[in-house]
């Protein structure tokens, strides 16, 4: 990894290239996107059966597209128990924090008069996108348990979860035990931009949905930015990223990993390090080296890392946090000798991971948090996917006659002052009655 002083003409070239990589796209592919939301909002389920054989499953029916209650049964008897045991963990875990987050209806009387307060409703269905994991041999089940269980927390009645299916034609028996276990009540054997077509419009078999949350490659993206509106949807994330603050008590190895382990998502992936010590930094620059090369993945994440990938040596730690500040990433750990130190100091970031023992991975999976973060500098002003984005809130007035009468001749200069005067005219017609 090529190491920068900070700040420095250099460094400030390379943060900017990678900071403003953002969501990559070509006119072409918008426009394919677009053709296949419009062919699926007019021909429904005969487009995705189409877009399936051609991109999916060859042999594909119409009447296979939802998964069978005897799909799920031989799925349950195909997974280990080392897994189930996992998965009963992670989703105990994800569940308990997401509770948390559970906000309630409220009324104040305060002011004479007057009732004022919020509904709280949940959304009625929800819809979850799961990517196919190279061509189902890699089953994103954390993907799964993100995305519902959040949903049924909040109460929402209806969740269902598409996912592309495999050549045969099958869902990876893990990520169907993964959506029984969590509560998915169907799921749908359709993937990419037509997944998300089909649960903002709805076809024949797939109803359409409120929310649509999930990750997904540049089609899946487009799909969603374009349907946003239509249908509520988590956000729309670019390429996967990661910061480390390190001290030089830190250890090189971890720092390492814990980079790497982003790059081998995707080559637009960016994996920062960030630290006070110029030793420190060379001996990270080495260990990623060494670890890149023992990595099944390694084309995709040498390719991330020689593109946005750098180590960045600043005069202290306050100073590696400032500039994290300015990045916004969207996983940011601290490793360094008392992470709850600096903790106030940081403002923008998706998650943050305190000390040498969490590395990234354990938000991934099983910590609790919701894994789906703000990228690409939107954790300035947005938030993981949690409980409330499956939640709908509606404010509630009542006025008494006499709390009426107190605040009508502002009601009537506020509204005469925006020249409306039907607005006014309303409010002057019950002072005229009083």
């Amino acid at each position: 990894m090529q190491i920068y002083r900070y700040p420095s003409g250099n460094a400030e070239k390379k943060l900017h290239t990678i900071v403003n990589r953002g969501l990559r796209y070509k006119k072409k592919d918008l426009a394919a996107v677009e053709r296949i939301l419009e062919d699926v909002r007019r021909n429904g389920d005969r487009a995705l059966v189409i877009y399936a054989r051609r991109f999916d499953c060859p042999g594909l029916q119409t009447d296979s597209l939802q998964v069978t209650q005897a799909e799920f049964e031989r799925a349950a008897k195909k997974v280990d128990r080392a897994f189930v045991r996992a998965l009963n963990r992670a989703t105990r875990q994800i569940e308990s924090f997401h509770r948390r987050q559970i906000e309630r209806s409220w009324m104040t009387d305060d002011r004479k008069g007057t009732v004022l307060g919020q509904l709280v409703r949940p959304v009625g269905s929800a819809g979850v996108y799961v990517p196919g994991g190279k061509g189902g041999k890699t089953p994103l089940v954390s993907s799964v348990l993100m995305g519902a269980i959040p949903a049924r927390v909040a109460g929402v009645s209806k969740v269902c979860l598409v996912t592309p299916p495999t050549a045969d034609g099958k869902v990876d028996p893990h990520l169907l035990a993964a959506a029984k276990k969590v509560g998915v009540d169907t799921v749908y054997k359709v993937g990419s931009a037509w997944a998300i077509a089909a649960l903002a419009y709805g076809t024949e078999r797939i109803a359409r949905v409120d929310v649509i949350v999930g990750p997904g490659n540049i089609h899946v993206t487009l799909a969603k930015k374009i349907v946003s509106g239509t249908v509520g949807v988590d956000m729309v994330a670019g390429p996967s990223e990661i910061l480390v603050i390190a001290d030089s008590g830190a250890h090189p190895g971890f720092a390492a990993a814990d980079l790497l382990s982003q790059a081998e998502h995707d080559p637009l992936a960016s994996s920062l390090l960030v630290t006070d010590s110029v030793a420190f930094a060379k001996a990270v620059s080495g260990e990623v080296e060494t670890q890149l090369a023992q990595l099944p993945r390694k084309h995709i994440a040498a390719q991330s890392i020689a593109s946005y990938g750098a180590i960045f040596c600043v005069r202290d730690i306050p100073a590696a946090i400032s500039l994290a500040n300015d990045v916004a990433p969207e996983h940011l750990e601290l490793l360094v000798a008392d992470p709850f130190a600096h903790l106030s100091a940081i403002v923008n970031a998706g998650a943050v991971f305190l000390g040498a023992y969490t590395p990234e991975p354990v938000g991934d999976y099983i910590a609790g948090p919701n894994h789906v973060l703000p990228t690409a500098g939107t954790a300035r002003f947005s938030s993981a996917l949690s409980v409330n984005h499956f939640l709908k809130k509606t404010s509630l007035i009542y006025y008494s006659q006499e709390a009426f009468r107190r605040d009508a001749r502002s009601i009537v200069r506020l509204a005469q002052t925006e020249g409306l005067e039907a607005h006014a005219r309303s409010v002057r017609m019950r002072m005229d009655n009083l």
